[in-house]
């Protein structure tokens, strides 16, 4: 499938994959790219997870762990009512699992045919956190809802990240 492409791309990146984030930050501006570098120092476990537990994957380190939803565009707006709602569906279901352990998931959003860092990150709106996750989860852009409730990804009020990592390494 298309999307486990950019699946395996996310994994190398929370992975601390070298080789890959070399790779993949080839064109990325030098403060990007340090970013991500810093991922090659502190690695999370990544698992997939996709059709077990519906997310696409889990990430987990001793500091932070988090389920992951992957999505892809040529286009800057995702709309979950698109593709029969399946989407949306998905999203209220993630609010009633994870809320109910007090996380939450993020949702990766990548742009396809984009210069510079391509993935953007949200979270879903309202949800019930504990912890040190409460900082995660009040850094990340929450996820649009449309008039008739339908979420809505719009690409350029993500976080970037390389932001996202920028924090979750920092010093």
């Amino acid at each position: 499938m298309a999307g486990d492409i950019y699946e395996r791309e996310l994994r190398s990146i929370f992975s601390g994959n070298k080789e890959f984030i070399v790779k993949f930050t080839k064109t990325f501006d030098e403060l990007e790219k340090s970013h991500y570098i810093s991922m090659i120092e502190k690695p999370f476990v990544v698992v997939r997870a996709a059709g077990s537990l519906g997310v696409d994957l889990i990430v987990l380190r001793y500091d932070f762990s988090f389920p992951i939803e992957v999505k892809s565009s040529k286009f800057k707006i995702l709309r979950f009512a698109e593709s029969n709602g399946r989407a949306q569906d998905q999203a209220e279901n993630y609010i009633k699992i994870t809320s109910r352990a007090g996380i939450f998931p993020i949702y990766a959003y990548r742009l396809k045919r984009t210069k510079g860092d391509p993935w953007r990150l949200f979270t879903l709106p309202e949800m019930i956190v504990h912890g040190n996750l409460l900082l995660i989860y009040n850094l990340l852009p929450k996820m649009e809802k449309s008039k008739d409730g339908n979420f809505i990804l719009r690409w350029e009020e993500g976080l970037p990240l390389s932001r996202f990592i920028s924090y979750l390494n920092r010093k």
